[in-house]
């Protein structure tokens, strides 16, 4: 495989892989593998929302991305051991990808030209997928040639030790397609990586039918401490209502191609918005797809919301450990790579006229095998001599020894 230089601005040089073209996909040919990619972003949801008992926003299916392009360059247990805690598919998962990503990219445009006070009536979303590797460490070409084939990203190669230069680079990445509601990467920076992964999702979309500013007003709503007051928008519209054990639910539908899908336990619901689980939410999306739209009253309160994860922590807890810890398994990406971060951070503005929202997944690693030389060090800890040299000529105009410099 070999690789070519085109231009990244603001990014360093991005390397695409010679000769491979991106795959065409048709989502049609993948019905059950589209419908396993749902539910394992229900699954990841779960893992998020459970992580902090307040608001929180968060993106499944950027984490879901993610962690395909890095199951992409797995092998032995962790592959197995992705595939069995996510439900992905035993075939086609790099291709029915592919076609989940060209579904989205029909939408696709640029976040920092939208005016997030008055989103677009066509909902703008822009998924980009980057690779920052460590120029110094090999990375597999193979690996290289499905990121080329089936997630349309080429590689970064940067110098991880030169943190004056690559952090940056890695945060404009983010800034540049989040439109700048996300400004840095997620994760710390650690001078040791040799590898980052990274997923930005970005959406802006006006309401099919907008509310009125002079239908909200403040309202009443019941927090976990006690009742407040809060602007809650109003306005009668026809959309898809279910209703089931212990849940209402309605599909606000955008300009086109997307819905926000809202869910309300019952007052006597054991967990409240908490115990909607992944699989009473598949429940809820099957009641919706199957409902005719109906005449529905709707109240509904304006938020504007930001989460950070640590969302290592949170696939240690759904089980990913031997992904988490081997050295072995992702050796098709980079010599004994180990996974040492992943992180998420999502953002979310309602309002009477729509929704804008932003999520950047980061997956982190170090290559364990082959290492970037490390700077050199030299400490004056011990008796030393030392010279006053002029350097013109090489002559010592001084020359002496410290045995004990007290």
């Amino acid at each position: 495989m070999g690789l070519a230089a085109c231009a990244a601005p603001a990014a360093p040089e991005l390397l695409t892989a010679h000769g491979v073209e991106r795959a065409s996909a048709d989502r049609g040919a993948y019905p059950d593998e589209l419908a396993s990619f749902r539910d394992s972003a229900l699954r990841l949801g779960d893992a998020l929302l459970a992580s902090d008992q307040g608001n929180v926003i968060a993106s499944p299916g950027s984490l879901l991305i993610a962690l395909a392009m890095l199951r992409a360059g797995a092998s032995g247990e962790a592959a197995a051991e992705i595939d069995a805690v996510l439900g992905l598919p035993e075939t086609d998962r790099d291709e029915a990808m592919n076609a989940l990503l060209a579904s989205l990219e029909e939408y696709d445009g640029d976040p920092g030209s939208v005016d997030e006070d008055n989103p677009p009536a066509k909902p703008l979303v822009h998924t980009a997928n980057g690779l920052f590797v460590d120029k110094n460490v090999p990375t597999g070409g193979g690996y290289l040639d499905t990121l080329a084939k089936h997630y349309g990203t080429g590689v970064h190669p940067v110098d991880f030790r030169d943190e004056a230069l690559t952090k940056p680079a890695i945060d404009a990445w983010v800034s540049r397609h989040t439109g700048g509601r996300i400004k840095k990467a997620p994760a710390p920076y650690d001078r040791d990586n040799t590898f980052s992964l990274l997923n930005a999702v970005y959406f802006a979309g006006a309401w099919d039918v907008p509310f009125s500013a002079g239908t909200t007003f403040d309202a009443p709503f019941a927090t976990p401490d006690g009742v407040v007051d809060v602007p809650m928008m109003h306005g009668m519209q026809e959309v898809a209502y279910a209703e089931g054990a212990g849940w209402q639910a309605v599909d606000l539908p955008y300009g086109e191609g997307f819905v926000m899908r809202l869910v309300l336990p019952a007052e006597d619901s054991d967990g409240g918005a908490g115990g909607l689980k992944a699989d009473r939410l598949a429940e809820v999306a099957r009641a919706l797809d199957a409902a005719d739209p109906e005449d529905v009253d709707l109240a509904l309160p304006t938020w504007d919301h930001k989460s950070h994860f640590d969302v290592r922590a949170i696939l240690e807890q759904l089980g990913l450990r031997e992904t988490l810890s081997t050295t072995t398994d992702f050796d098709a990406i980079q010599p004994g790579l180990m996974i040492t971060q992943a992180a998420q951070d999502a953002n979310i503005t309602v309002a009477e006229k729509g929704t804008v929202a932003a999520a950047v997944t980061q997956i982190n690693g170090m290559a364990t095998s082959i290492q970037p030389e490390p700077a050199q060090s030299i400490s004056f800890d011990r008796p030393f001599q030392y010279q006053i040299v002029h350097v013109g000529t090489g002559l010592p105009l001084f020359m002496g020894k410290v045995a004990d410099p007290r």
